[in-house]
């Protein structure tokens, strides 16, 4: 038989239990749908039971705690009396990024602007880069040759100076300043490593071996100007020609090819002279030596023409007869030491228009019987001349002392 004290116990655990499942389905009825698990193990203030009497200790069913009632999501309700849960993210969604908290920009330090070099002239005498540089955009103005140097000289400074004059420039003439090189530069463009190095490509060919032309007497006359070219010149571009010009192109420091191009031909011309009549037609090829030096009449009996000479250079070329072996004109070193404008011979009594006496009664004059039968005929000593308004003209020029010179050629 129970003790009467026990039942008035077991129905107030019962009303607990009972109070305590309707505050649970409560809670779980008003919580959101996605709410996180909340963690099943009961607080301390839901799973402890109303203090036993102090009637008397309490019975095994009076100590087991209650088991809360499983929700209808099957997840375990929080707790009533528990603090409010921390909001966590719904499930599939990523983790929130802490948000970083902005860096402060370092305020840069003041940075010294760096102080532009002042211009070095370039003057005559400097050796460097810089030289070459110039010299290759002054040639670009047409005011310096294409071969580059470092070395600022004379045809340098001769080219500074027409710049400098051409655009009306400050400064020294001689000597670039800065305005000098600003201008320069604005006018032409950065020379190439190539032009730089003189390294060149050859033009076209304007004249090669087996062209025929009166270009190729010229060029052989400029040639031989250089002591490049011996011999006579001709109108053919022969073997001979070939080497002529590839011995000047390799003393110019262009391509040697052996071929005229358009920059061979300029080098050429600014290291020579136009050719003479004499040169051209090869009047000087045989002159002699004594007739290389001042004004001479140079008389060559192999070739039978008197040559009027200015320092090497044939100015005239006439035909000239001689005397026979009876009377032969005597060959050497004579001086013209009288002139007769309307002479007549007083030996033979015939006329010697413009005489220059050279030796005894042996002078250069004029000859009708030269004019009219030529070689056939001769003279006796003296050298005749069958064109009347040449030697008239070549009287005027020579003077008293002037040398003469009979030679073979």
């Amino acid at each position: 038989m129970s003790h009467p004290s026990i039942r008035p116990r077991r129905a107030l655990a019962s009303v607990a239990v009972g109070v305590l499942t309707t505050t649970l389905l409560a809670t779980l009825a008003s919580a959101p749908s996605g709410a996180v698990e909340a963690d099943p193990t009961p607080s301390p203030a839901s799973s402890t039971a109303p203090a036993p009497s102090p009637s008397g200790p309490p019975t095994p069913e009076e100590s087991a705690p209650p088991t809360p009632p499983t929700p209808a999501s099957g997840t375990p309700a929080p707790d009533a009396a528990s603090s409010p849960a921390t909001p966590t993210a719904p499930q599939g969604a990523a983790p929130a990024t802490p948000k970083a908290e902005p860096t402060p920009t370092p305020t840069p330090s003041p940075t010294a602007t760096p102080t532009a070099e002042p211009f070095v002239p370039i003057k005559m005498g400097e050796h460097s880069q810089r030289v070459r540089v110039l010299e290759s955009r002054l040639h670009q103005v047409k005011l310096h040759s294409e071969v580059i140097s470092s070395d600022f000289d004379e045809v340098t400074r001769r080219a500074v100076v027409a710049f400098k004059r051409k655009h009306d420039l400050p400064g020294h003439r001689g000597v670039v300043n800065e305005v000098t090189w600003t201008t320069l530069v604005a006018l032409t463009r950065e020379p190439t490593q190539n032009e730089l190095n003189n390294v060149y490509k050859p033009g076209p060919a304007l004249l090669k071996k087996g062209s025929k032309s009166p270009k190729v007497r010229n060029l052989e006359a400029r040639l031989a100007q250089r002591k490049h070219f011996r011999g006579r010149v001709g109108a053919t571009y022969d073997r001979k020609t070939v080497r002529a010009v590839r011995a000047f192109q390799k003393a110019a420091r262009i391509p040697v090819t052996g071929k005229v191009d358009v920059r061979t031909l300029q080098r050429l011309r600014a290291v020579t002279r136009r050719p003479t009549r004499s040169e051209l037609r090869n009047w000087g090829f045989d002159l002699d030596r004594r007739c290389l030096k001042g004004r001479v009449l140079c008389i060559d009996k192999t070739t039978r023409a008197l040559k009027w000479v200015v320092d090497g250079d044939v100015k005239v070329r006439l035909d000239a007869r001689f005397g026979d072996p009876y009377y032969p004109t005597r060959e050497g070193s004579f001086t013209i030491f009288k002139k007769s404008r309307d002479h007549v011979s007083s030996i033979y009594h015939t006329p010697m228009p413009f005489a220059m006496f050279f030796s005894g009664g042996q002078a250069v004059h004029y000859s009708p019987d030269f004019a009219r039968n030529g070689y056939d005929g001769h003279s006796h000593g003296c050298v005749n001349i069958r064109n009347r308004k040449a030697i008239a003209r070549l009287f005027d020029q020579v003077t008293i002392g002037t040398k003469a010179v009979v030679h073979r050629s």
